[in-house]
Parts: structure tokens; C-alpha cells; sequence
């Protein structure tokens, strides 16, 4: 097996930030085509095109991608290298992780808990709505994608949805709305409720819920954020309609009470992936480790 060479390396590593071959070689004082001969000569030697060119820029393949974590990591390790051999002796490796916004801060802890206790890997996690989320999949800009809500089935999108929990929704709040054992009619037809916005799959469960057994319910707030459902309910607003985890360290603590579950509503939490070649190793210990968690 050949030998990598680290000056194509960083000349790679060069072009990859900048985004453009003229601008990289400007910067590193080479010429445009000697540069170009010798990312060829690096894409030879790891068998991989690292570059395809989209009208006048470059963007990184999968291998590309790849690549540059390990270019990243090999040339933060050479600047730092007596403060990282004090640390752990050992690299650090990076799984990108995006989250919506609105997903439970719980169920994203429970997931990562294996990563973060690592002292190898470095945890990069970014909040935002579900398209951005997926495009950044897409872009490989992300590992994965942990969310509530299922990605359209499309031929052109290679989305992988791997289900790591299932969770009934409850009405959980304090205790002058929440009496343990009491019908669930009692406290759907008297207590405020904090529910969720109705575009949400839980809401148009319980809606259809309350309507079934004819009742009016007294909605005290809707809210998208299931963390700021938790505060609500929390600060004696109402009770939420939310799955128990969102509410676990009140629940333990007994500053909150679970009033019951809501029958036939519950709430599914997936990772998404993409269907890659060269996935992120670190996700097949994760993935496999909430499943057998959740079987």
C-alpha cells in the first residue's frame, strides 16, 4: 500500500475550505495546474475522485468528504499535538448530528449518550427545521438527522428513517390539574391544556381523541417546542399533552405528575441517514445501541 502523502494532503485540504482551485492556488503561491496535477496524483493514491466541478467551484464527493474529516483531524492534531498527547493520546473523530428544533432535548441526549462518554469523538450537533436538516444530509454536511417527523418517500432522496423509540403521549403537569387514577374525561374537560401546534401528528391524534369522546377541551396554549411545553406545564399553566420523556427529571423529582396516557397517541423518534458508501462509522454502534434499547 502506498504511502500518503501529507503535502497533497494539506494542498487538498487547501482547495477543500476555499472552494475553488485559482483561489487555493493564489493563496498557497502554485500555480493553477501544478495544483490540479497534484490533488490528480492524491485522488490516484486513495483510488477516489475527491472533487466534482459545479460551474466554476468544486464540491467535495462523499470520498472528498471523507477525506477532509481526516485531513481536518490530522493537521489540528499536528498544531495542538502536546495539548491533545496530554488529553488522550489519540485523535478525535467527528460525527456531525442535526436535530429539530422542536424534538425533545431528552430523547437527543439519550441517543448521543454514547458518543459524548468518548473521549474520541468530538460531537458536532446543529438545531433547525426538518428541509434544512435533510438538505444538509444531503450535502454530507451531516451524519444524521434525529427527528419526530418521517422524510417524504421520494426515488431521488436515498433517506434511511431507522425507528429508535416509541413513546405513548401523556397529560403531564402539577398537581392541582394532575390526580393519578383519575378518568381521563375528568381531566380533559376541567384541566387547562398545553398542546401541541395543529399541523403536528400528535395533535391531530388528539383531536380526534376529544372529539370521539365529545368533549371541548380548554386549551391554555399550543406550542411547537416540546421543551416549552415541559416550562409550561412546569409553571402551572396547564397539562401537556407530551410523551413522558420530555418530562423525565420532573417526573422523578415529583415537581411534575403523570395524569395517565392518551390511548391510541403516541410519538415516534427516528435518525435519519443517508444511503452513503462510505457511511460515519460511529452511527452503526449508535444506531444498533437504541435499538436494542428500544426493542
Amino acid at each position: 500500500m502506498s504511502i500518503l502523502n501529507l503535502h497533497h494532503l494539506r494542498l487538498f485540504r487547501a482547495v477543500a475550505h476555499d472552494g475553488a482551485l485559482t483561489a487555493a492556488a493564489k493563496r498557497l503561491n502554485l500555480s493553477p495546474s501544478a495544483l490540479s496535477s497534484q490533488l490528480r496524483t492524491l485522488e490516484a493514491a486513495l483510488g477516489h475522485d475527491l472533487f466534482e466541478r459545479r460551474g466554476r467551484g468544486l464540491v467535495l464527493t462523499e470520498a472528498g468528504r471523507i477525506a477532509l474529516d481526516h485531513a481536518d483531524a490530522i493537521f489540528r492534531t499536528a498544531e495542538d499535538l502536546s495539548a491533545t498527547l496530554r488529553e488522550s493520546g489519540r485523535a478525535r473523530r467527528i460525527l456531525r448530528v442535526g436535530a429539530l428544533a422542536t424534538l425533545s432535548r431528552n430523547f437527543q441526549l439519550q441517543f448521543l449518550a454514547p458518543a459524548l462518554r468518548r473521549p474520541d469523538v468530538e460531537v458536532t450537533l446543529r438545531s433547525g427545521g426538518q428541509t434544512d436538516l435533510l438538505a444538509g444530509l444531503e450535502s454530507l454536511a451531516l451524519d444524521v438527522v434525529l427527528t419526530n417527523l418521517a422524510p417524504a418517500r421520494d426515488a431521488s432522496k436515498r433517506f434511511l428513517a431507522h425507528r429508535q423509540a416509541e413513546q405513548d403521549v401523556h397529560l403531564v403537569g402539577a398537581a392541582e390539574f394532575a390526580t393519578p387514577g383519575a378518568p381521563l374525561r375528568e381531566h380533559l374537560a376541567r384541566a387547562p391544556l398545553v398542546l401541541p401546534t395543529p399541523e403536528t401528528s400528535i395533535r391531530a391524534a388528539f383531536d380526534g381523541l376529544v372529539s370521539r369522546l365529545g368533549i371541548t377541551p380548554n386549551i391554555a396554549a399550543e406550542v411547537d417546542d416540546m421543551a416549552m411545553m415541559r416550562l409550561l406545564a412546569r409553571e402551572g399553566v396547564g397539562l401537556a399533552v407530551i410523551p413522558p420523556i420530555v418530562a423525565r427529571d420532573e417526573l422523578a423529582s415529583g415537581r411534575l405528575i403523570d395524569a395517565g396516557p392518551l390511548p391510541g397517541i403516541s410519538e415516534t423518534f427516528l435518525a435519519v441517514t443517508l444511503e452513503r458508501r462510505f457511511p460515519n462509522p460511529l452511527l452503526a454502534d449508535l444506531l444498533a445501541g437504541e435499538d436494542a434499547r428500544s426493542a
